[in-house]
């Protein structure tokens, strides 16, 4: 399987964001929408991603430095203040098993698809656990099936 069939059966829906928003707009985007991650475009470029750990951090961040005295308010950063910068990109050709290697490897719950220099997508570890699944459900009903229609075996050699 390749990420192409996991987009093709996930759709086509994108969530992107300019550096210069406000990271209280993504967040409320992000929760809108019930996903966990942004994309950032400046223009037709992709510069970045934000997910909520970067949201979680950002907020952990701000807490700890409020212990010490008033700072910025976190409805003030921008996306380009908390974002990922050159995010770990998978392709349309990626296969499936290298897909998850590249998400374990490198600790990415979401990662950006692109076709060349285009933005193709988003997949997360759960559209990769459902298509998982889903091959699998298919492959057990495929196997009883064939087991089922398996022929008489003659009594004669």
């Amino acid at each position: 399987m390749l990420v192409r069939n996991i987009l093709e059966a996930k759709g086509a829906v994108l969530y992107t964001v300019h550096p210069d928003a406000l990271l209280s707009e993504c967040v409320i985007t992000m929760a809108d929408e019930d996903v966990g991650s942004l994309v950032v475009m400046d223009g037709a470029k992709l510069v970045g991603i934000v997910t909520f750990r970067e949201v979680i951090r950002v907020l952990a961040r701000r807490q700890k430095e409020l212990r010490q005295g008033p700072t910025p308010a976190v409805a003030e950063l921008k996306v380009r203040d908390v974002m990922a910068t050159d995010p770990i990109c998978a392709t349309l050709d990626t296969e499936l098993h290298d897909l998850r290697a590249l998400m374990i490897k490198h600790h990415q719950r979401y990662l950006p698809v692109m076709d060349n220099d285009v933005l193709a997508g988003v997949v997360s570890f759960h559209d990769v656990a459902k298509s998982v699944y889903e091959q699998q459900l298919f492959e057990n009903k495929m196997l009883k099936a064939y087991i089922r229609d398996w022929p008489e075996e003659s009594a004669t050699p």
